[in-house]
């Protein structure tokens, strides 16, 4: 989810500095207990969320959008010098050259590589079950109403992990709002918790983005992505050919907040029962003044869409194809790594119009 500063430490200033509502710094938050945010709509044993809501009257349907015969993978580069959030950091080495061998009288040799990261959460990822979470007066509260101390350990998030949304899959409708023809360029870092500054995409936003395309209204199944541009900053295209200083600006650059989605689109969006969401930032949702969108509240998509409903994230999109073609409406295809316990999943997702 979120990416390079500590973000632990900036809140806990902001508390310090008086610049946070007493109602945000409370010890709990119990509205997911008052507003019996379980058991889900698939019942209390549900793992996998709205991807439940996927029928094959949908998957045909969204089979039937490719009419160019084009193929976008919309992730991005996995690498140690992009950009990580904290001390989050992508190491590969490869051990030895070769690894192994020789074998045999053709003298086969091979290579493997060693992997150090945090695995679900670093570059294009997928926010599963396990990532977010609420302190409540009963426990930290995870979808579904499962309780951290109760399903996950040291070596795993047990039944919030991510390899049961990965037996489910996700092939839908996707749809990519551009918000940068909408509001004529890059969308800027939000300086205001207001729905008016042009950070944030509210749900008339959504409206208008989804008339101006010309797309069929959004719909139950959907999968919607959001372009504001700030992912440019990052553009794996270009990252290998700039040098460290260039790098080291534009990783500060990229990581100091996002234009996103504010919690009135979020909301939209989940009223008309969609199944995922992503976009080209690392947060997917607006994050600017002390950390907020709409509100001062910071992440309240994150807790809004996933923890209450089961509507995950994809962060970190590549759309740069998709954009040059103008292509607004996809099959789209993507699965989580089937990784037992985990919290989320890299991948390369992958768009067909």
């Amino acid at each position: 989810m979120k990416q390079g500063y500590s973000f632990a430490a900036a809140l806990a200033a902001l508390f310090a500095a008086g610049s946070v509502s007493p109602a945000l710094s409370q010890a709990v938050n119990d509205q997911p207990l008052t507003e019996k945010w379980a058991p889900s709509e698939w019942g209390a044993d549900d793992k996998v969320g709205a991807a439940n809501r996927t029928t094959p009257a949908m998957v045909l349907a969204a089979a039937k959008l490719v009419k160019r015969g084009k193929v976008a993978t919309l992730g991005k580069i996995y690498q140690q010098d992009a950009p990580g959030f904290g001390t989050r950091g992508w190491r590969l080495t490869i051990p030895g050259l070769p690894t192994g061998g020789p074998f045999g009288p053709q003298k086969l040799v091979y290579n493997d590589e060693y992997v150090a990261t945090e695995l679900g959460q670093f570059g294009t990822q997928f926010d599963g079950p396990g990532h977010i979470g609420v302190i409540t007066s009963k426990g930290m509260y995870f979808y579904n109403g499962r309780m951290l101390n109760k399903t996950a350990s040291a070596y795993g998030m047990g039944d919030l992990g991510v390899e049961f949304i990965a037996k489910k899959g996700y092939v839908c409708r996707g749809v990519l709002l551009d918000a940068v023809a909408l509001r004529g360029g890059q969308l800027p870092i939000p300086k205001e918790n207001d729905k008016s500054d042009p950070g944030i995409i509210t749900d008339a936003d959504v409206k208008e983005m989804v008339k101006r395309q010309g797309l069929d209204p959004i719909a139950e199944g959907d999968c919607v992505f959001l372009y504001t541009g700030h992912g440019n900053i990052w553009d794996p295209n270009k990252w290998d050919s700039f040098d460290a200083v260039e790098k080291k600006k534009r990783i500060a650059g990229f990581n100091a907040g996002a234009p996103g989605f504010g919690l009135s689109a979020c909301e939209y969006l989940a009223s008309r029962k969609i199944i995922l969401t992503g976009g080209d930032t690392w947060p997917v949702e607006a994050v600017g003044k002390g950390f907020g969108g709409e509100n001062p509240q910071p992440f309240e998509c994150h807790i809004t869409l996933q923890t209450k409903r089961g509507i995950w994230t994809i962060e970190n999109m590549d759309f740069t194809q998709l954009i040059a073609d103008k292509a607004y409406e996809f099959l789209f295809v993507w699965s989580p790594l089937k990784i037992k316990g985990g919290t989320g999943s890299p991948g390369n997702p992958v768009a067909v119009y």
